[in-house]
């Protein structure tokens, strides 16, 4: 009679880890640390809800247009989360993408100057950018606010004065258009979806491995198979859809497989998560946003690491002036204005990035992009005007704002702040 009750004991064991993990979990949710999951849970609702009334949302065309209507933004919203983690923000975005994309297109239709040299002058200048407004912000003391809003008024004349008080430049290099305009070989889709569910496999289970050898709880393998799981069938699906024909004549041009803009998100994405959560400089990162004056005395250099967070945030709007000059095939004034910046801020804030600094990931700025760009396809699909776009994206960045201010109430009533 012991033998059959002994055979069951790991499996009861295994049970009660994952259901331990599971209510673990929500005791943070109840607590305030809700993360990510009102981003995810928006984006879900969306792509149901637009599926049900126009159901060639989902169609391959214009699930590829996604990635291209949402790249620039997403990016943009990459470098904004390290401005916002320390406690800061920057308006000037929208328009430094703009300055960077005008020095691209300059160097490359003017000077015909070979496409590397002009991206890396591009992004240099926004390294640049971020230095000078991470300089006047930290070590002269004028408030962000003040400072990246000067820098928006003149940002926008100065991409004026680049091109000439509103010339149209058009960019023709073939390698920066495939950027935002060239798909991957339909089996080269296949091998990086591989490859990547592959690597975060093993990237789960040597964390595992790492904190069970120093006797620190991990989450249980049944939970690590189902994020595992996820991802494939996440990544398989959408390079399945992707790799279908979506030319509508495939004797002029055949049109399949994942946009080379996908894989550069992923990548920058696996990088800043990696400087985010791996490295000292990420923490120092947290630190100086959840509590400045105890980053300091911690020996922290924090006018160093404020200075650091504009010069990254600059430097992928620098990137994401590069995508939106590849995706139009050209740099007008417009560039980086209208409603860039809005989007970009919105993204952030909308996948989990606090607006008062300390809580944020790079995930956040995809999330984030990915809801802004599903509202603007979706509503447009529908036919519905600019007006009422613009208050259906203001209304969920409040709405975002607002659970984010609720959660940390919550959060330091519960003693987890």
């Amino acid at each position: 009679m012991e033998a059959p009750a002994h055979a069951g004991a790991p499996t009861a064991a295994k049970g009660s880890r994952l259901s331990a993990h599971v209510r673990d979990y929500a005791a943070r949710v109840r607590g305030g640390d809700i993360g990510s999951l009102p981003a995810v849970l928006g984006l879900v609702v969306l792509c149901v809800v637009f599926s049900i009334l126009r159901p060639n949302f989902f169609s391959p065309g214009n699930f590829a247009n996604l990635f291209s209507q949402g790249a620039a933004v997403t990016l943009i919203a990459m470098g904004l989360v390290f401005v916002l983690l320390v406690g800061e923000i920057d308006l000037s975005a929208g328009f430094t993408s703009g300055v960077c994309a005008s020095v691209l297109a300059i160097l490359l239709a003017t000077y015909g100057l070979p496409w590397y040299v002009a991206v890396a002058a591009a992004i240099a200048a926004g390294t640049l950018i971020g230095a000078v407004l991470g300089f006047l912000v930290a070590k002269v003391g004028i408030p962000s606010f003040v400072v990246t809003l000067a820098a928006f008024l003149g940002f926008q004349g100065l991409v004026l004065l680049l091109l000439k008080e509103g010339t149209n430049i058009t960019v023709s290099d073939s390698i920066v258009v495939a950027i935002a305009n060239r798909n991957l070989p339909p089996l080269l889709g296949w091998v990086l979806a591989v490859a990547a569910v592959a690597a975060y496999a093993l990237i789960q289970l040597n964390r595992i491995r790492r904190r069970a050898a120093r006797g620190l709880a991990a989450a249980p393998l049944s939970i690590v198979l189902i994020r595992v799981a996820a991802l494939a069938v996440l990544l398989g699906g959408a390079v399945y859809v992707l790799n279908v024909e979506r030319s509508l004549n495939t004797l002029i041009a055949s049109l399949k497989g994942v946009p080379v803009i996908a894989p550069i998100i992923a990548v920058l994405l696996v990088v800043w998560t990696f400087v985010l959560d791996k490295t000292p400089y990420g923490r120092h990162l947290y630190a100086v946003g959840g509590n400045r004056e105890a980053a300091r005395r911690a020996g922290i250099n924090v006018d160093r690491i404020r200075i650091s967070a504009f010069v990254l945030c600059s430097s992928m709007a620098a990137v994401g002036g590069i995508v939106a000059a590849s995706r139009d095939h050209s740099v007008d004034p417009n560039t980086g204005g209208s409603n860039v910046l809005l989007y970009a801020v919105g993204a952030a804030v909308i996948g989990g990035t606090s607006l008062f600094g300390g809580k944020g990931r790079a995930r956040d700025a995809v999330l984030g992009g990915a809801v802004v760009a599903v509202i603007i396809n979706g509503m447009g699909l529908m036919g519905y005007s600019s007006g009422i776009k613009y208050v259906v994206t203001g209304s969920v960045l409040l709405l975002a704002a607002g659970v984010d201010a609720l959660s940390r109430r919550r959060a330091a009533a519960t003693g987890n702040r």
